[in-house]
């Protein structure tokens, strides 16, 4: 339930992050942030691309470090091993050729 939400919360930080990309005016005048006309910004003249770039660089390390965390949950929820070098074995019976340490998904 938890996870969901966290997951939720993460897939709306990642569409405002775009959003605020796309609205930001570039070094080269491209983008829907030069669409507003000549030198008129949404913030004023100079202040408003200040905000969307901090804004753009606490929502990117809230993603870095949120999908970090989410796939840390997700693999401890799930039981598995967070070392690669980690193998579950069982003892194989005797005469059976059939290698028993192969994890099977399903």
């Amino acid at each position: 339930m938890l996870f969901g939400f966290l997951s939720f919360l993460f897939f709306l930080s990642l569409i405002i992050m775009v959003l605020l990309i796309l609205v930001q005016k570039g070094k080269d005048s491209l983008g829907l942030g030069s669409l507003g006309g000549g030198n008129q910004m949404l913030f004023g003249s100079g202040g408003g691309q200040d905000f969307f770039q901090k804004s753009t660089w606490v929502l990117g390390a809230i993603l870095i470090f949120g999908s970090l965390g989410l796939a840390i949950w997700k693999t401890k929820q799930m039981g598995v091993g967070t070392s690669l070098l980690q193998q579950r074995s069982m003892p194989s019976q005797p005469g059976s050729n059939i290698p028993t340490d192969i994890p099977i998904d399903g």
